[in-house]
């Protein structure tokens, strides 16, 4: 799966990684409905870390359509109550892909 990191690069990363990134989604989207701004920070810096340790970097000239796109590290608190709600920006992944 690929996900680009707002004004940043995209990573591609192995499908076995979407179960944890919608939990890490999950954390950030329980901070923010619970207007805990310090937890949102450290959940979207836990997120963004994981996909750049674990993902590989796409060249410019390896631009792919992204499955995922998350917001600029630098996003506010403020803007987050805009960009993370329900479900999320990474939806739960397809059963099979669970197990």
């Amino acid at each position: 799966m690929i996900v680009r990191i707002f004004s940043e690069d995209q990573y591609r990363l192995d499908e076995s990684h979407h179960a944890h990134l919608d939990e890490l989604d999950d954390l950030v989207v329980a901070a923010v409905e619970a207007d805990d701004e310090d937890k949102f920070h450290e959940s979207f810096e836990e997120l963004l870390d994981y996909v750049r340790k674990h993902g590989e970097v796409l060249g410019d000239e390896e631009l792919e359509a992204s499955d995922f796109i998350l917001p600029p590290a630098d996003l506010s608190f403020a803007e987050a109550g805009e960009e993370f709600n329900g479900e999320g920006l990474i939806p739960d992944p397809p059963p099979a892909a669970k197990a």
